[in-house]
């Protein structure tokens, strides 16, 4: 007898859910900004420059998802490209000046919505909750 598909139990939509909060969370902190670009954002905070593929490789995206998230990006005055000296058919992405400022802001309403979200959780669980969280998703990488 198959078992109903009851979302409260479903791991996929509870996280997806999830995910969706902290993004209007963190969008309604950005006061009218887009967490859209967070992930380019964070891994050129990480990285000062990297390149379309590392960028779409860091935020687990197609490179058409990608491209499309950069030519934003640009257009928007938060990145700028340069053409890479080890390979000529890349370019390295880094953050403009507006960018660091944009990313710098984006970090703070993330740590913000973090620190709400696992407010009701003691130190235990939370380190327990990451370590499940971390235990998924290497699963789920390693099924990819």
């Amino acid at each position: 007898m198959d078992v109903p598909y009851r979302r409260e139990q479903s791991a996929g939509y509870l996280t997806n859910h999830a995910a969706r909060l902290f993004v209007r969370a963190i969008e309604r902190r950005l006061a009218g900004g887009t967490a859209g670009p967070m992930p380019v954002f964070f891994a050129l905070m990480e990285s000062e420059t990297l390149t379309q593929a590392e960028l779409a490789r860091w935020a687990a995206v197609e490179q058409p998802t990608m491209a499309n998230t950069l030519a934003r990006m640009t257009r928007d005055g938060l990145i700028e490209s340069s053409p890479n000296p080890a390979d000529r058919r890349a370019s390295l992405v880094r953050l403009t000046a507006l960018g660091r400022t944009r990313a710098a802001a984006a970090l703070v309403a993330a740590q913000q919505t973090n620190e709400r979200a696992l407010s009701g959780l003691s130190a235990k669980e939370r380190g327990t909750y990451f370590d499940l969280l971390k235990r998924v998703i290497a699963t789920l990488e390693a099924d990819s």
